[in-house]
């Protein structure tokens, strides 16, 4: 029998200029609490997979970039085959702070999905932020707010960070998630609605993120605009598709 029944998963692909600084607020978090932790490689071609190999963490590498989508579906997969009962996911960029990992896992005992939302007020403070709070550019701000009022309409549910990926679910999810529909690129308010229509119990809580100084591919040139057309193009489609109820094959 496992020692812990969480998995920490770490998604990464080319974090190199950040790893080290994250595996370092990260490792201390998850051996005081007990978890298991995983990277999952999304194909880096930097040093990346080198940090992890001299941090110790173990890491599952895809053998070249499939997208973040498949990358953190992958984690899921890995938590069902190993029996795990519980799964935090954070990104490799920095953004997430770690330290609120046992808030996410405290939060599942009351519903099925959580989404750390840097939208929340974080009162009171357990700890001070490492850093200067973002809550991303302009683009990704309007995209948000499109998003909100869309899951709004179509679930009836307030929903303040629906791009997080800073994300808690329990063994449920993890297999409702596990199926040939899930997004390989943007995972963002289209699981968010499948996940309410499905039956599932979601809730949020509030989190710090930071700003990523070297930025990645949804902040540069026009990838935010096509983000935004993709993603909400997705959830129009899973709202005019049969939806799929939890417990159901």
């Amino acid at each position: 029998m496992k020692a812990s029944s969480v998995l920490v998963i770490l998604p990464i692909h080319n974090e190199a200029a950040h790893l080290e600084r994250v595996l370092a607020s990260l490792q201390p978090v998850v051996r005081r609490e007990g978890y298991d932790l995983v990277a999952i490689d999304d194909g880096s071609t930097d040093a990346s997979p080198d940090i992890l190999r001299r941090s110790g963490v173990p890491a599952i590498r895809l053998f070249e970039n499939v997208g973040y989508g498949t990358a953190v579906q992958t984690g899921y997969k890995h938590a069902l085959a190993k029996g795990y009962e519980r799964l935090l996911q954070l990104d490799g960029d920095g953004q997430h702070d770690p330290r609120f990992l046992p808030a996410l896992a405290r939060q599942l005992d009351h519903c099925d999905f959580v989404i750390g939302s840097r939208f929340l007020p974080v009162n009171p403070q357990p700890f001070a932020p490492n850093g200067h709070l973002y809550d991303g550019t302009r683009a990704r701000r309007a995209g948000i707010r499109l998003f909100r009022l869309l899951l709004r309409a179509m679930t009836g549910q307030r929903i303040t960070d629906p791009t997080s990926g800073y994300l808690g679910l329990n063994r449920s999810c993890m297999g409702f998630l596990s199926n040939d529909d899930y997004p390989y690129d943007f995972p963002d308010a289209d699981v968010v609605f499948s996940l309410i229509r499905g039956g599932f119990r979601l809730a949020e809580t509030p989190v710090y993120m930071y700003h990523n100084t070297v930025g990645g591919q949804l902040h540069r040139g026009l990838t935010p605009l096509w983000y935004m057309f993709k993603v909400t193009l997705s959830l129009l489609i899973a709202g005019l598709r049969k939806g799929k109820k939890r417990g159901t094959p």
